[in-house]
């Protein structure tokens, strides 16, 4: 990559002159990740940004700084054995408030790339745009798997399952939201609901258990209260929900996935809550229903569509379909591969940490022109005689 960070040529209208693009280092990109995936996402934007010849300046989560000093004494032996200069890669550790704020206030730090929550996003955009300075965001997700009546139920399961209760629900790409016909509707929830049925519940040091911890006692709380609420407004909890105490889960952090009817309008449905819920939602009628139903929320990353009809899956991928920045048929929401763009729309963010030309984001674009005449053209065959 580094020997393709490629600028444009294109012809000058005025004779004897060419032009130009290029691409320079933008110099210090900040980076503040989040809790639940503290190594990758840096290295997503780590890299790049070196590629770019930029150094980086990194704030963990507060939650999981030891990974980070480790991966941090892990890049500065490298650098020291291949002889690089240091500062490459620098790492502070702090809570938001104090650390992340000075990183988002200072101008000598032109990009900061944020992955978290849609409050702590609008916060750093607003922070940053005041200074003018540049920001990638990587939010909040309140991704959604249709299933059609054409939809292949054995695929699909797994990838159902896997993508809301996987890393216990708190994934940004995590399936909260299934959309389902109501010819299948029954069905489908039974299949799942034996699913669930199925699941064990453990140490994540235990390749045989599907469901870990949350991260903490707070995130357990953000749990039972959206089931608490999703019930005020109607929902039916129809599996799971409970808090596991006992031997193996003295942490308090353990809970059981929940299965819960819902609606897509209802307040707490229309929220990301990061924990393994998901909501079952009927949709009558045409795909374009269930396509309304899934646009139908303020975020806007991971979406998926299972079914066998090639209409109702171009019709997902089409402009008119998912308003997603992901968009996936007959595979889960949950999980990217880093050679495609990752990042969403709407308050999920915006830019791209991956991807084809994600690179330009870290860099500073220039135009050049050159006069190689001996005459002086003014553009656009201006006159000014002196």
């Amino acid at each position: 990559l580094s020997r393709q960070l490629y600028g444009l040529s294109m012809h000058s209208e005025r004779p004897m002159h060419r032009m130009y693009e290029q691409y320079h280092p933008l110099g210090i990109v900040g980076i503040i990740s989040a809790f639940n995936f503290p190594v990758a996402v840096w290295s997503w934007n780590a890299m790049l940004a070196t590629v770019c010849g930029d150094t980086n300046l990194w704030k963990p989560s507060s939650k999981v700084p030891l990974t980070a000093i480790a991966v941090q004494n892990i890049v500065g032996e490298v650098i020291k054995e291949n002889n690089l200069p240091e500062g490459l890669f620098n790492l502070v550790v702090g809570r938001g408030s104090s650390v992340g704020e000075r990183m988002l206030n200072d101008k000598k730090v032109p990009l900061i790339s944020i992955t978290g929550s849609t409050h702590v996003g609008r916060h750093g955009a607003e922070v940053i745009a005041k200074r003018f300075g540049k920001a990638i965001l990587e939010l909040g997700g309140n991704n959604a798997i249709i299933l059609t009546p054409d939809a292949d139920l054995k695929m699909a399961l797994p990838a159902i399952v896997f993508g809301a209760v996987g890393t216990c629900g708190q994934r940004c790409t995590s399936t909260r939201r299934l959309i389902i016909h109501e010819s299948i509707y029954d069905k489908v929830t039974s299949v799942i609901l034996k699913a669930y049925k199925g699941l064990k519940i453990g140490t994540p040091m235990d390749e045989k258990n599907h469901v870990g911890p949350l991260i903490d006692k707070a995130s357990v709380a953000d749990f039972t209260n959206a089931l608490e609420l999703v019930k005020k407004e109607g929902g039916k909890v129809i599996y799971g929900g409970e808090v596991l105490e006992g031997k193996g889960y003295e942490s308090g952090c353990y809970v059981v996935p929940a299965l819960v009817e819902a609606k897509n309008e209802y307040k707490i449905v229309q929220e990301e809550t990061f924990a393994p819920i998901l909501y079952l939602i009927k949709y009558k009628g045409s795909v374009e229903k269930a396509i309304e139903l899934h646009n139908g929320v303020v975020q806007g990353l991971s979406s998926a569509i299972f079914t066998n009809n090639i209409q109702e899956a171009e019709e997902f991928l089409s402009a008119s379909g998912s308003d997603c920045g992901i968009a996936n048929v007959n595979i889960g929401t949950s999980g990217a591969e880093i050679g495609g763009a990752f990042g969403g729309e709407k308050e999920t963010g915006g830019g791209r940490e991956s991807g084809s030309d994600a690179w330009k984001a870290y860099m500073r674009r220039q135009t050049n022109t050159i006069n190689y005449g001996k005459t002086l053209p003014l553009a656009q065959g201006i006159k000014f005689d002196i």
